[in-house]
């Protein structure tokens, strides 16, 4: 029997990873830290007192994770990371320490104990800026200036001062990370890279979109535009679409994400032993920030969105990706269709406002 040991697996993403895997009757432990700045309280959800299988929980950071605790574990699925963007730098040391050295103690433990498999929540956010068709030339553009974005100069432009034509990024192009937090995905990725070389272990890893849907954190700046357009709306207010609220982006419902964990689990064994690979997952379709603001404000019945003009330091304008290459290799495809996924979301349950007022968030 597959066993599969999920971390971060009350979060957001790791929720849906943990029914899917019981829903196929595998054994899931789940590790989670039950942080107080990302659940609003210690107590177990009650969507997890609910399942049906073979499950135990596990209350521990990442990083504490034991060979012991690995005992009879197939694969490891670790969900458990800090997320989004960050308030100012002041939250650099908690994302190197949750990210980075969570990740390397946790494959150090795996190595101990000689759990050989590993399936790594990345992020779209390690490619920095996207791709760009500039002339006859392909490539990414260098970070937009304080000056462009406040004077509302948005698009990336060429050497003819034109907008470039962003393209789809793919899995052989360069990744450029452009905040901490996109630094700390990379470093997951290059850390479990060098754990499959050191002992032959295999691994893959999730390049996430805009992940959306049941069981996001509501009321923190770390969780992304969807669920900050849902808070917004819950309260009775529009939401606010930064820059002209034409960025680029792949809204993916977190279900489809799940499948995603899912299929990589079942597939991670038919890599060669050392392999490391990566795919991009997304839902194949690309749509603007303000088009997402958009249609979930129509889904909730509330208030059109209103285009601010703010920006963010360290955002980038376009990322979106193509998805082929996990269609491909493991044969998996986002499959909820874009108006009913929204609509799913603008009535679906939320994970509740943590007590802190300094939030960080897992996935």
């Amino acid at each position: 029997m597959t066993h599969v040991l999920v971390t971060g697996g009350l979060g957001f993403i790791g929720s849906h990873v943990v029914e899917g895997a019981l829903s196929r009757g595998w054994r899931v432990t789940v590790v989670d830290s039950l942080r107080p700045d990302v659940h609003a309280d210690t107590g177990i959800p009650d969507w997890f007192s609910a399942l049906q299988g073979d499950v135990d929980l596990v209350v521990t950071d990442a990083a504490r994770v034991s060979s012991t605790l690995l005992r009879d574990v197939s694969v490891v699925c670790h969900q458990a990371a800090k997320v989004g963007l960050g308030v100012d730098f002041a939250d650099a040391a908690d994302y190197v320490a949750s990210n980075i050295g969570t990740t390397a103690a946790l494959l150090a433990a795996m190595a101990e104990r000689g759990t050989a498999r590993l399936v790594l929540a990345s992020s779209m956010v390690v490619y920095g800026e996207g791709l760009y068709r500039d002339g006859d030339r392909i490539a990414q553009p260098p970070e937009r200036t304080i000056r462009d974005l406040e004077a509302g100069r948005f698009e990336p432009v060429g050497a003819d001062g034109l907008p470039l034509e962003p393209l789809l990024i793919t899995e052989r192009d360069a990744t450029e990370p452009r905040n901490v937090y996109a630094i700390t995905k990379l470093a997951q990725e290059q850390v479990s890279r060098s754990w499959t070389r050191s002992t032959g272990g295999r691994a893959v890893a999730l390049r996430y979109h805009n992940v959306f849907g049941a069981r996001m954190p509501i009321g923190t700046p770390y969780a992304g535009v969807a669920s900050i357009f849902r808070s917004s709306l819950a309260e009775g207010l529009a939401p606010q679409v930064f820059e002209d609220g034409g960025q680029r982006r792949d809204f993916v419902d977190v279900r489809d994400v799940a499948d995603a964990n899912l299929r990589a689990i079942e597939r991670v064994n038919e890599l060669a032993d050392g392999s490391f690979r990566a795919f991009n997952v997304g839902s194949g379709t690309v749509r603007t920030i303000g088009e997402f603001a958009r249609t979930l404000s129509a889904a909730t019945g509330g208030p059109a969105p209103v285009v601010t003009g703010e920006f963010r330091l360290g955002d980038v304008r376009h990322i979106t990706a193509s998805s082929e290459l996990i269609a491909t290799e493991l044969g998996w495809r986002a499959k909820r269709e874009w108006s009913d996924a929204v609509r799913d979301f603008a009535t679906a349950p939320m994970r509740p406002r943590a007590a802190t007022s300094t939030p960080s968030a897992r996935p």
